[in-house]
């Protein structure tokens, strides 16, 4: 028996819109860099194997990219001495989104450099380095970064101050405009050619953040909107807000 199939029209339309735009997309990566020692947490086990809500960290920050682009490059960068642990527990909670593995160095900078090794030089495509225990970033902060690098070559996502500002000095301290300041957060996105080329530097204790990295090399960095929600999970308060934030999400 001959079978038919209709597709409806519009649907049809939405679909290959959606796959020509897929075409046209730089390829896009997230370096995940997760080396904590959980110290300020007073904990036995690294920061970024805690679990909120039964789900180690560090697994929903992997779910958190995959949700928002399920073809997205996922590399994690974990020292050599915890990445056994990482493999047992991704075999207990039956963890199967796709990622590969790099091995931590002495600092982040070492760490960023040793993910960024396993990026091919001839692709064109955007690099996104994300704090591990950053479990929260939203679709849109991720999207406005990408894209953002896309246009610009660098982008970071920032949120504003809620709290008053003040300066200190020597001679005691000032207040001052909190307007003009922003929080920065990760992922910070850049086109690969550029963080590549930012990362042949020396190492230099200027560096903050892989942002510093790249406006050293020369390179401008423009800002995008953050979300609040997107917290590093560093200290015990901070599980307590995570925890909170996880169940909201349900």
């Amino acid at each position: 028996m001959e079978r038919k199939v209709f597709i409806d029209r519009q649907m049809f339309s939405i679909f290959a819109a959606n796959e020509n735009e897929r075409e046209e997309q730089m390829k896009r990566y997230a370096i995940i860099v997760a080396g904590g020692k959980g110290l300020r947490m007073n904990a036995d086990l690294p920061k970024q194997f805690l679990p909120i809500g039964g789900v180690p960290i560090l697994m929903r920050t992997l779910e958190t990219f995959h949700h928002f682009d399920p073809l997205i490059q996922l590399i994690v960068v974990l020292p050599q001495s915890q990445q056994d642990y990482w493999k047992s527990l991704c075999q207990q909670h039956q963890f199967c989104i796709a990622h590969s593995v790099a091995n931590g160095g002495a600092t982040r900078f070492n760490s960023v450099k040793n993910g960024l090794e396993l990026i091919d030089n001839s692709e064109d495509s955007l690099v996104a380095v994300h704090d591990g225990v950053r479990p929260f970033a939203s679709d849109t902060t991720l999207r406005q970064a990408y894209e953002g690098a896309e246009r610009c070559a660098a982008a970071i996502p920032v949120i504003d101050s809620v709290d008053s500002i003040r300066q200190t000095s020597a001679n005691g301290s000032k207040a001052i405009d909190r307007s003009s300041i922003k929080l920065v957060q990760t992922p910070q996105v850049f086109r690969c050619e550029v963080l590549k080329k930012a990362y042949l530097q020396d190492f230099d204790t200027s560096f903050t953040d892989d942002a510093s990295v790249v406006e050293k090399a020369g390179y401008t960095v423009q800002l995008t909107q953050g979300n609040r929600e997107n917290i590093k999970i560093t200290t015990p308060f901070d599980l307590m807000v995570a925890e909170a934030l996880a169940k909201s999400q349900k």
